[in-house]
């Protein structure tokens, strides 16, 4: 707190409300940002948890389609500290697992501020705090002080809407997966989904399960596994070949059993990629198909598979083989991507493409303080460690500097600034 008073740009400092944080503040309040705040309450260190939306999870509430639950067994998605409740199935619905979260956050007495938005956060080299400014929904200006800055905004911040040829004329309804709910208003329609990965076969599924007519657009190679083999969950198989084998190996019995089990996706306009399906996810980040049933409508001609798209034209799609589609909505599940670099001015660990520089492990510390949690691309069992490594990198630190009481300079400016 000495040091407190020396901040650069004085003047600003004072002009807006500032609160010191006597702990990490931690931005966002979905499954990593939780699970840090759980790790932390358990070492005994206080934090603040910023959340621009108005709820916890708000990917899982408000950008997330009816049908969904998750695509690995539940003891592979639960958060430190807290198993799922053992009366949830295997696979928890979309609905259970925003349970699952909200009774995880009052377990841990976790109390997000919401409709905080986070408009910037930087070093500041003289007084070796963090300062981070936020807007409410009111349009009211905080800055927050901090010795330690947590990152848990995640993969997933903001949707990617590309850039194609004629799709503002198109006409039609466009909308991305985020804002996808159900097939039910799409019944009888011709639909174009752009994208297939596991949302663009899941809406396409969905759609065709409301009796839409989904064609799915397929640029690129793609690992298509079936979620459970032999009555086992393909990823757990995968996980138990992992310690004894090394991963060419087992990428090729994983290739080898999906074979025997869906066949030859080739012959449907799923083309693999030559990576094998672990390699691709370990190096790329990109994430394997776990086949849930698209794959048989596939087979069956209610899901089309298409090439890449060429341009749009009013209530129709032209493809790259020439072909032409007339087509009545388009929904884009093109993925979503990190918003870092919009609003953390840092460039020595995070990346221009919002993820952190070192590899997996190495990913959750960067320098002064900083820290990012969920950037793994390992899902929700990444970001749990993540968490509990940052907040025994915290607590050790805490707990050293605690032992004995020390005497804090009382600030000259009381009125200026809160406590938490």
């Amino acid at each position: 707190m000495e040091n407190l008073f020396q901040l650069g740009d004085y003047e600003d400092f004072f002009s807006r409300r500032c609160i010191w944080v006597n702990g990490p503040v931690i931005v966002g309040a979905g499954p990593s940002g939780l699970a840090t705040a759980a790790c932390l309450r358990e070492e005994g260190v206080p934090f603040v948890v910023l959340e621009r939306a108005n709820c916890i999870a708000s990917l899982w509430q408000k950008r997330t389609y009816d049908r969904l639950k998750l695509h690995l067994p539940k003891q592979f998605c639960q958060l430190p500290k807290l198993p799922f409740p053992e009366d949830f199935p295997e696979y928890p619905t979309k609905r259970q697992f925003i349970e699952y979260l909200e009774s995880y956050a009052k377990h841990f007495e976790i109390n997000p501020k919401f409709n905080e938005c986070v408009q910037s956060a930087r070093y500041d080299e003289t007084s070796g705090l963090w300062r981070v400014k936020t807007v409410s929904s009111t349009r009211n200006e905080v800055e927050y002080i901090c010795r330690w800055l947590v990152v848990a905004t995640g993969e997933n911040a903001e949707c990617v809407t590309p850039d194609i040829q004629g799709l503002a004329d198109f006409g039609g309804q466009v909308m991305h997966a985020c804002e996808y709910k159900s097939g039910e208003k799409f019944k009888g329609k011709k639909v174009l989904v752009v994208g297939c990965g596991n949302s663009g076969m899941e809406v396409s599924l969905d759609l065709c399960n409301h009796n839409a007519n989904p064609a799915m657009v397929v640029r690129s190679a793609v690992h298509v596994l079936p979620r459970e083999i032999c009555g086992k969950s393909t990823f757990e198989l995968a996980v138990m070949m992992m310690k004894w084998l090394p991963l060419w190996l087992v990428d090729k019995l994983m290739l080898i059993m999906a074979w025997f089990v869906l066949g030859n996706t080739e012959s449907y306009g799923l083309k693999r990629p030559s990576m094998g399906p672990l390699q691709l996810k370990n190096t790329m980040g990109k994430t394997p198909v776990l086949d849930i049933g698209a794959l048989e409508k596939i087979r069956s001609g209610n899901i089309q598979v298409v090439p890449g798209i060429k341009r749009f034209s009013c209530g129709q799609v032209e493809l790259v083989n020439g072909q032409k589609l007339d087509i009545d909505s388009v929904v884009l599940a093109t993925g979503y991507r990190s918003n870092v670099p919009s609003w953390l001015q840092e460039s020595e660990f995070f990346s221009k493409n919002g993820f952190p520089k070192a590899p997996f492990p190495h990913g959750w510390r960067g320098k002064a303080g900083l820290y990012a949690v969920g950037f793994t691309k390992r899902g929700l069992s990444g970001a749990s460690s993540d968490a509990m490594r940052i907040a025994q990198d915290i607590g050790n630190v805490w707990k050293q500097e605690t032992k004995q009481k020390k005497t804090t300079t009382t600030a000259c400016h009381r009125r200026c600034i809160s406590q938490l």
